[in-house]
């Protein structure tokens, strides 16, 4: 990713800054940014593990968001490198320091929590000011980087103002605008979009994602909702039960799920289990062959399987195409079933429809725009054919 500073955005509340200083504050923060490395990093509470041997390399100048469902490791991943946890055993590397036994406050991160921790009795200005105090910077220099980061982040006319008086939106930018007063190397961020309601949710995260550009700082941030990763992130780690899924691009992550894990998380996949068959070269990948009890064969492609294990393959709700059946339909052909249509769902641009297979009772989705529906709709309890290329098929590795 690049790290050339973008005209800051103006139409979602955050002021243009075209004096030297912002420019120099903004190339300051993004020489002196480092990347995150964890290594072999382990947390336990008590006999709990909450972390099994984590390790994970998060460029420095990138948008790293670790995206998974409660309880899966992620916020204690978080306060691990903030130094708000302790790991059990493992390497914290900032930059090429050890900074396992280093307090928060030396560790040149900072971290916008998910309640944002604003003090209510103090104005913005004071907010702003306080991690800089806690910091140790003397009050000269206080006062024009707080002026300068409210100037920034659009906040400047709200100085005097208490956080009780302004919007949500307008209170995360305060608390990001504490965090980089203290020019970390680092920013950590805690859920930060999920006091919002959806649609300053959806603004408040293209400001993110502008600011990070602009910055060229390492953002790590915590979240469960697969969109707000998809939309802001370089880099996302999918973490289930304390440890590691997969990590890839948001469109690897989207587009080639590695495991049932994922490919559930990210909803909208269909998946079958069955055992494989054969596999065959096929390009730089490799031709699997699937075939599972009642349902038939599935072709897919993937970059290694072992002849005889239990495997599965997953489609997209949206990569498969639905017609009536009819006595055409040849079960022995691949990647395709007969099913019953159980609901349709009118969601806006999107229609969802339920199905049952037939032979089976597995359940299945599939995703169609409105206006693609509205030209071939069908009715519920209707029997269809579901088929889909072998080149939407991915095998899930585990």
């Amino acid at each position: 990713m690049s790290n050339t500073p973008v005209s800051p955005p103006t139409q979602l509340g955050l002021a243009p800054s075209p004096s030297a200083s912002g420019s120099t504050t903004r190339q300051t923060i993004a020489a002196s940014t480092q990347g995150v490395m964890l290594r072999s990093v382990m947390k336990k509470y008590g006999s709990t593990v909450a972390l099994e041997g984590i390790n994970l390399d998060v460029p420095a100048g990138s948008y790293c968001c670790l995206l998974g469902p409660s309880g899966c490791g992620k916020t204690s991943t978080l306060r691990i490198i903030a130094g708000h946890e302790e790991a059990t055993s493992g390497d914290v590397m900032i930059g090429d320091r050890r900074v396992n036994d280093l307090s928060p406050a030396k560790r040149s991160t900072a971290m916008v929590f998910q309640n944002y921790a604003l003090f209510p009795h103090k104005t913005v200005w004071q907010n702003v000011e306080f991690g800089l105090k806690m910091r140790g910077v003397n009050e000269r220099e206080r006062k024009p980087r707080v002026d300068e980061m409210l100037d920034i982040l659009g906040l400047s006319k709200f100085a005097s103002r208490k956080p009780s008086m302004l919007s949500g939106g307008q209170q995360q930018r305060v608390a990001l605008a504490r965090a980089l007063a203290t020019r970390p190397q680092v920013l950590l961020l805690d859920e930060p979009l999920s006091a919002l309601d959806e649609s300053l949710r959806v603004k408040t995260r293209g400001e993110l994602r502008k600011l990070q550009r602009q910055f060229g700082m390492t953002f790590i941030q915590v979240t469960h909702a697969q969109d707000e990763a998809f939309s802001l992130a370089d880099q996302i780690v999918v973490m289930d039960h304390g440890h590691i899924d997969q990590i890839g691009m948001p469109q690897e992550i989207f587009n080639a799920p590695a495991s049932r894990f994922v490919a559930r998380f990210m909803g909208d996949n269909n998946i079958f289990v069955g055992q494989v068959t054969s596999v065959a070269a096929d390009g730089d990948a490799r031709l699997i062959q699937i075939e599972a009890d009642g349902l038939g064969t599935f072709l897919c492609r993937g970059q290694a399987a072992d002849v005889g294990t239990t495997a599965a393959c997953c489609i997209r709700a949206d990569r498969m195409q639905v017609t009536p059946l009819s006595s055409a339909f040849d079960p022995t052909q691949p990647n395709q079933v007969a099913a019953r249509v159980v609901s349709v769902e009118f969601t806006g641009y999107v229609t969802r429809v339920s199905l049952v297979i037939e032979a089976t009772g597995q359940e299945m989705l599939y995703k169609v725009s409105t206006h693609g529906w509205m030209t071939q709709p069908l009715n519920e309890q209707q029997l269809v054919c579901l088929q889909w290329s072998t080149d939407d098929c991915i095998f899930l590795s585990h």
